[in-house]
């Protein structure tokens, strides 16, 4: 049994490859397959199964292309009600793929649909849990109130992870191999390891939920102190229920514009750094840059754009577009997204930069924004006088802030910050707007 983890930085994503005897699975497979199909030529095996652990909320999954295209079956709980072609692989079904034989444990508290895959090769066992149990931490409980074919309520589904930790795992050994769908950074969970497998001995050991505890201890712990959820979710979890188009075909019906003017009336979304942006943009554009491979542009993109809401997409160079084109697919808005195009020259606006001595001296002439998450202003404030409006919720509240003195927005690091003064500006006239960036840095 041959393992290969595949890593999808900016979500914390983990999808992985089996092989055996010239056979392949896939579990947990992201928007482009065409990483696993590169696996399996370089191992001159054939994908015969591609499993879903539940239809997952931060990303699309491209188990419905691979089947098209490979002729792989889909494997997902009956619970999850698929709207594709599948076979239901609930508790006590079980498959032989190569020399490996697949069992599947029902195993809801994320959702009321998860799985767990048990793959069994000999003496060797691994374990992929989706997003019930992660390194150090277990998935959150609140994701399914609004979405899928089994909607549950957060406390509801915090007692069935209670049962599902302390029962679905007892029959398999310590030296089970753990392989998560998720990893630190994700939003699906809030406290989880940088690590990227463990055993299920060492979880025993060291992961909290594991440890002996009453039920309503575990269900506090649990849903306490959750990270915001992202309008994208529900759409995500519907889109993977009834399976996604194929991504090129998607894709290619996005028109590209070289220096054109955007005049469809649509929202604005410019993915170039903040200092570019700075010097010159559309007028009423919004700053969410994708300008790395580990920027959270994908998370920030699903919170601060509705599912449902058109927009275009402004570059800063041609060789970029393949590469943004992808990062929307990942979360399905490539269906909402009307064309890209390189930024204009002609009748940009700029943004003033901050005088931080100024500002040092003399902080309360400043109306002063904390755009961070409210768990993370809850743990640590680095202004008195700051007032919080967490940046997924923005575009609603940004209203609400006094106009009186100029604005200073900051956030952690200073990523979120160009985001969320570029909507400040966008929503309040009259007043000045200023990103403190990663100047932040030096007030903490």
């Amino acid at each position: 049994m041959k393992i290969k983890q595949f890593e999808y930085e900016p979500l914390a994503h983990f999808s992985y490859a089996i092989v055996s005897n010239g056979e392949m699975m896939v579990v947990d497979p992201e928007r482009n397959p065409m990483k696993y199909y590169a696996f399996a030529k370089a191992n001159n095996a054939k994908i015969v199964a591609v499993f879903e652990t539940h239809p997952h909320a931060d990303f699309v999954s491209s188990h419905l292309q691979m089947h098209k295209e490979t002729g792989a079956i889909i494997y997902v709980s009956n619970k999850v009600g698929a709207d594709y072609p599948h076979h239901p692989f609930d508790e006590g079904d079980t498959l032989q793929i190569g020399g490996i034989v697949i069992t599947a444990i029902n195993t809801p508290g994320h959702s009321p649909d998860s799985i767990a895959i048990v793959a069994k090769d000999g003496k060797k066992v691994a374990l992929f849990t989706g997003d019930t149990l992660f390194i150090g931490d277990v998935g959150r409980p609140d994701l399914r109130e609004k979405a899928g074919n089994m909607k549950a309520k957060r406390q509801e589904l915090a007692e069935m992870m209670f049962q599902t930790i302390q029962h679905k795992f007892t029959g398999l050994p310590d030296n089970a191999l753990v392989y998560p769908a998720h990893g630190a950074g994700t939003l699906c969970g809030k406290n989880i390891s940088s690590d990227k497998s463990s055993t299920l001995g060492n979880e025993r050991m060291g992961n909290w939920a594991f440890k002996e505890q009453t039920k309503e201890k575990f269900i506090d712990a649990l849903l306490d102190g959750q990270p915001f959820i992202p309008s994208y979710f529900g759409y995500n979890v519907d889109t993977n229920k009834t399976g996604a188009p194929i991504l090129r075909n998607a894709l290619a019906k996005i028109p590209f514009k070289l220096n054109g003017a955007i005049d469809n009336g649509a929202l604005v979304i410019d993915v170039r750094d903040e200092a570019t942006f700075k010097r010159g943009h559309i007028k009423g554009s919004l700053n969410i840059q994708a300008t790395s491979k580990s920027a959270k542009f994908e998370t920030w993109l699903g919170a601060i754009v509705e599912p449902d809401e058109k927009f275009n997409l402004v570059i800063e160079h041609p060789k970029d577009l393949e590469d943004i084109l992808e990062r929307v697919a990942v979360i399905g808005y490539e269906v909402n997204l009307l064309s890209v195009a390189t930024s204009d020259t002609m009748n940009l606006e700029t943004m003033e930069s901050l005088d931080l001595n100024d500002f040092k001296k003399h902080p309360d002439n400043y109306t002063i924004v904390d755009i961070r998450n409210t768990s993370e202003v809850e743990e640590e404030k680095f202004f008195e006088s700051a007032i919080s409006h967490p940046l997924n919720e923005l575009r609603e509240t940004a209203n609400d802030i006094p106009t009186d003195k100029p604005i200073v927005v900051h956030c952690a690091g200073g990523y979120r910050s160009a985001a969320g003064s570029s909507i400040i500006k966008n929503k309040i006239s009259g007043t000045k707007v200023y990103d403190l960036s990663d100047d932040i840095e030096k007030f903490k």
